[in-house]
């Protein structure tokens, strides 16, 4: 057994194991450790424990010293030369005009190591753009091309389950998923339902994949010959997660029935012809769904509702009618107690009637007369809008406004006052006659 400490580093939710040397860590205290790229700071998130020595990577590498508050102060310092080492390669990138996305910068603990993680689709030649950094920062300068679903795990984000990404928050390592398992829990293969963001499959599909194999390896494929208690049929759909599967029946083919893995018996897994298949006589045994000495659930015996009485599944087989099916054989009438007082003369064979409730008293808070005449008066008093005719005043109002424009010019309506002039008569020259 060995003595370590779990740490983790920044934007990793991966633990190392480190040699403690004696220091007693506290959990969420962060210690200078040593590494193969030199001192990094980092949060420890397990004190000091044993583990089994095969789980140890060697060489153990040591812890330096408990973070004081000068490694506080040079850690701050680094994170605001990230931001400004971020903004300056953005625009290094542009000027030489490369294909590539800028994903994170990380500066070393000791400030003599700058890394810049990258995305491009093919490779990229950034020998130019590293000596332009290398003479701004005068520092080491290194470029890595990561992948999306790395790009995901630094960056973070919310799936959409609504919590963070798992990547981000505490897979070792990204584990490899496969279509196969999407149609092994007969999810949908669209791919943006099954995708994450990053784009590729969502990594929670390997979670319940183990729970899925076991049931597929106890259940009958589509298709399968298969005997249950109301005979032999085919199965038309299996359903993993409730062990179940849907038979269409030789005898009733149009309405396929529902079973237990139990209820069945599996004459022929997968498709496949009947030939030589032998039946047995004795079919299975069906489950019992309810409690002994409970009757069936039925639409006959129902939770009655407050007053009411359930009706007895054993008169109901035996052919008498609901007390609703006699109402409606009857004229499906209901009978009303009359308007009056007096309660309804009762017929021979009729139950008496219900006691007639006493009146209501009036309200205390309604209105006096007066005051209810004054309301009546008030809206009397209100003028109503006239109603305006649903009719074309287009050439009336055309008209009416070429006879208002002549009266200005001083003229008058033609159409009322004006009289055609008489012609004088024409007198008779010299020499007619």
């Amino acid at each position: 057994m060995a003595e370590v400490i779990s740490v983790r580093f920044r934007g990793g939710s991966k633990n190392y194991y480190f040699d403690p040397r004696g220091l007693q860590v506290e959990p969420n205290t962060y210690v200078v450790i040593e590494t193969a790229q030199g001192m990094e700071y980092a949060r420890c998130v397990e004190g000091n424990h044993e583990v089994p020595d095969q789980s140890v990577v060697q060489p153990l590498r040591p812890v330096v010293r408990v973070a004081t508050d000068n490694d506080r102060k040079a850690a701050e310092y680094n994170r605001k030369r990230e931001k400004e080492a971020f903004g300056i390669c953005e625009k290094k990138i542009a000027a030489h005009g490369l294909e590539m996305k800028l994903v994170n910068v990380e500066c070393s603990f000791e400030g003599n190591k700058i890394i810049f993680f990258f995305t491009a689709d093919g490779r990229v030649d950034f020998r130019e753009l590293v000596k332009d950094l290398a003479s701004v920062f005068r520092a080491r300068i290194e470029l890595r091309q990561i992948g999306v679903r790395d790009e995901a795990k630094m960056l973070g984000g919310l799936g959409i389950c609504g919590r963070p990404l798992c990547c981000s928050q505490f897979l070792d390592e990204f584990i490899p998923v496969s279509i196969k398992m999407a149609k092994t829990q007969s999810l949908s293969l669209n791919p943006t339902k099954i995708s994450g963001t990053c784009g590729r499959l969502m990594c929670c599909l390997k979670y319940e994949q183990a729970a899925y194999e076991d049931a597929a390896s106890r259940m009958p494929k589509n298709d399968s010959f298969v005997d249950t208690p109301d005979g032999i049929g085919n199965v038309s759909s299996v359903d993993l997660l409730q062990e179940q599967v849907q038979v269409r029946l030789d005898s009733a083919p149009e309405s396929p029935k529902r079973y237990k893995a139990a209820e069945i018996r599996v004459l022929r897994n997968g498709k496949g012809s009947r030939d030589g298949i032998e039946i047995p006589k004795d079919r299975p045994a069906r489950l019992q769904r309810q409690d002994a000495g409970e009757e069936p659930f039925s639409r006959f015996n129902r939770r009655p509702g407050p007053g009411k009485n359930p009706i007895p599944v054993a008169s109901v087989l035996a052919g008498e009618p609901a007390p609703e099916e006699e109402d409606r054989r009857s004229g499906g009438r209901r009978r009303h107690r009359p308007k009056g007082g007096k309660p309804r003369p009762q017929g021979p064979g009729e139950k008496p009637c219900r006691a007639e409730a006493p009146s209501r008293p009036p309200r205390q808070d309604r209105p006096p007369r007066q005051e209810k005449a004054e309301r009546a008066a008030k809206q009397e008093r209100v003028e109503k809008l006239p109603v305006r005719p649903n009719t074309d005043t287009t050439a009336e109002k055309k008209a009416a406004a070429d006879r208002a424009a002549r009266q200005q010019s001083g003229g008058q309506d033609h159409k009322s006052n004006y009289r055609r002039p008489r012609r004088k008569p024409r007198g008779k020259g010299p020499g007619e006659g």
